[in-house]
């Protein structure tokens, strides 16, 4: 009788072993592909940032006009991510994300046949809805990762910012190396119309893998609840402010990745190809360091990592805004005897211009991950639906920052008000953040600095803060 017990005790526990290894296989592809998968989604999301430039050349375009034909994109990768975000929950993160990548294939290839401004504007605004993939991501990973480990997988997946980059790194040599008549008799689009038709190849190749390689059992934590009970979270005035955060790491992020290499262009009268490597030294640690954020974020608190981040983007973007030339300062007769008055010259060179940005770049995607980790520690439910209104209204901010530069740079002549705007949504998001921490505290004791970072440790009446 013993024996048989401790048999059918045995063969349990190997049952339940077996059991964790496919469970923790399982996330790991997972994890791989859909991060594999969403830097390819958002380097065809983003890919206007460096095929902008032969575009305005070859259709005449107004620097305006070149800011909308990058925001309409934009526009379409942001509007759908809390409807992605819900139906990830509802119907699994696989279906969704691979459906996606499919639907992505037939604008792209469009994208390299059009021939006129409003052809382009009609296909980048569908190829756009590439970007969605970031909300249906984040609902897949965080439904088969367990809470401690939130922090670093959805790093992780969202170091598939990077994609940004791959426009900017391999863009210029394509279009270089590919003549523009095109290959196989036009077939084949050539010049800038190749980046786009390579991206449908590399497309149709990703959602054969996302169907095959991940697991045919897929978690679906919001398959029966009511959409009503999905979207309850999003009344919450802490998600509003958590997408606030978001404009400023994300969606500013965004709109810098495809403004930068104008403003290279423009300011230091750089080629292209040059442009676009340095505005990858950007785009790199405000990519790659997300994973890092999200570890530190496990680690620290999301909070105390975003006083950091704020505060240091303050700093950053204050000096990049300051505009270049002489300066006149005047000290009064009663402070000096004569009154003296001192004129000093100001300038970033395009090392300390490109530092600055490198330093905004690190704090946005250390902050990127922080944001993210609040979500699945207030909202451990409702990740894809408050994930994604985030998302959506983070990446909004990205849509309407490359117009208002335009806008604000045809007022002032100044090319350094991309930043003055930018410095101002940090402040406001720095102050939003200190007044919520500074209430808290009023409301309960001293002690409780050390705990803002953990809901379930905060007070039943201050839950709503």
């Amino acid at each position: 009788m013993k024996t048989a017990v401790r048999q059918q005790v045995s063969e349990n526990a190997t049952v339940e072993i077996e059991a964790e290894k496919i469970t923790e296989k399982g996330k790991t592809s997972v994890l791989v592909l859909s991060s594999i998968g969403f830097t390819l989604m958002f380097a065809v999301w983003l890919m206007f940032g460096v095929l902008g430039i032969p575009i305005r050349e070859e259709f005449g375009l107004t620097d305006l006009q070149l800011s909308w034909l990058a925001a309409i994109a934009i526009l379409n990768g942001s509007l759908w991510r809390l409807i992605f975000g819900i139906l990830a929950d509802r119907f699994g993160g696989k279906i969704v994300f691979t459906l996606l990548v499919l639907a992505t294939i037939i604008p792209s290839y469009m994208v390299s046949r059009a021939s006129s401004y409003t052809e382009l504007m009609v296909w980048a605004f569908f190829v756009g809805m590439a970007g969605n993939s970031f909300s249906i991501g984040i609902a897949w990973n965080s439904a088969w990762y367990p809470r401690e480990q939130k922090g670093f997988a959805l790093g992780v997946f969202g170091a598939g910012n990077v994609g940004a980059s791959v426009t900017k790194l391999i863009g210029p040599a394509l279009i270089a190396l590919v003549p523009a008549a095109g290959l196989a008799g036009g077939f084949i689009s050539g010049g800038w119309r190749f980046v786009p038709f390579l991206y449908c190849v590399l497309l149709a190749i990703m959602a054969i893998s996302l169907w095959v390689f991940t697991p045919r059992h897929d978690h679906k934590p919001g398959a029966t609840r009511p959409l009503k009970e999905l979207l309850a979270p999003l009344k919450h005035i802490r998600v509003w402010r958590f997408s606030l955060y978001y404009v400023v790491v994300f969606g500013a992020y965004v709109a810098l990745s495809v403004w930068l290499p104008k403003y290279y262009v423009d300011v230091y009268e750089m080629e292209l190809h040059s442009a676009a490597l340095l505005t990858t030294l950007f785009i790199f640690p405000a990519s790659l360091l997300r994973p890092v954020g999200g570890y530190l974020s496990d680690k620290f608190g999301a909070r105390r990592l975003m006083y950091w981040v704020f505060g240091v983007m303050f700093f950053a973007t204050g000096i990049l805004s300051l505009p270049q030339g002489y300066f006149m300062v005047h000290v009064p007769s009663r402070f000096v005897a004569t009154g003296e008055t001192e004129m000093f010259h100001f300038a970033l060179n395009v090392t300390w211009f490109t530092v600055l940005v490198f330093i905004v770049g690190v704090c946005m995607g250390i902050g990127k991950a922080a944001v993210y980790k609040y979500i699945p520690e207030y909202f451990p439910h409702d990740v894809g639906a408050v994930g994604g209104l985030v998302g959506m209204l983070g990446a909004l901010g990205g849509f309407f920052l490359p117009p208002i530069f335009a806008s604000v740079l045809e007022l002032t002549w100044l090319p350094q008000t991309t930043f003055f705007v930018l410095f101002v949504v940090t402040t406001v998001s720095y102050m939003w953040l200190h007044w919520t921490v500074v209430g808290l505290l009023q409301q309960a004791s001293p002690k409780l600095e050390q705990q803002l970072d953990f809901k379930d440790t905060l007070p039943a009446e201050m839950q709503s803060n």
